[in-house]
């Protein structure tokens, strides 16, 4: 099964590592990968671009089956290794609805970083607004807190008592902000989820190899 399947990943990529946790999980090792380099722009070779026109990564093969977005990727080995590895869509109704609600969440929780990143990183100091910026920084802040409230409920897993795909969008964003400066101390919650998934064998295993090699850096140190 899993020698009929091809990933190209980016280290660093939280959407290459979703898809790196997901195979894990569902006993899928021993497929073929193949590691490349933003920095290089790899991920517009033809290699890439012959799966996913939009020269994005990951991109994934499984025989004649084409996938790039990470999120779908991770749909389709739920569904089609579904009595394989672990079960990361609940059975239940309540359950699910609640591993999709958060699992969409993801998407605010990253678009509302990457506002913020924008602002401060992307934007020239001297066209910068600060008005702009603080905006953002509110917002990101409110969201987190959000998210610290979520964990009250559910402090091992985001949508419940058992490890989901919901999980596998989240950890990633999570450990993202946490490599980013952002301060154990005021998110609590959000760092026992993050610490308590850590040694995860599937997480463990899939760390993405340049967050082991260099220090993180700290443009959230402030938040």
């Amino acid at each position: 099964m899993a020698k009929d399947m091809t990933l190209l990943w980016a280290s660093g990529s939280i959407f290459s590592w979703r898809v790196m946790i997901a195979l894990e999980e569902k006993s899928l090792q021993g497929y073929n990968q193949k590691l490349l380099s933003f920095e290089k722009k790899e991920q517009k070779s033809k290699e890439v671009m012959d799966i996913n026109p939009r020269g994005q990564l990951p991109a994934f093969k499984h025989g004649d089956k084409v996938l790039s977005e990470s999120l779908a990727i991770c749909f389709y080995l739920e569904s089609q290794f579904k009595s394989q590895g672990n079960k990361l869509i609940p059975d239940g109704a309540a359950e699910q609805a609640l591993m999709y609600q958060r699992l969409f969440e993801d998407f605010t929780l990253i678009q509302k970083m990457v506002d913020y990143f924008y602002q401060h990183s992307r934007v020239p100091e001297e066209e910068r607004h600060e008005s702009a910026l603080k905006r953002n920084k509110e917002a990101a802040i409110a969201e987190l807190k959000l998210w610290e409230k979520y964990l009250d409920k559910a402090p091992c897993c985001v949508a419940g008592k058992t490890f989901t795909l919901a999980d596998i969008a989240i950890y990633t964003s999570i450990a993202f902000l946490f490599r980013y400066g952002l301060c154990e101390e005021r998110y609590p919650k959000l760092a026992a989820y993050y610490n308590g998934l850590k040694d995860r064998p599937s997480i463990k295993a899939s760390w993405p190899p340049t967050w082991l090699e260099s220090p993180g850096e700290d443009m959230l140190k402030d938040f």
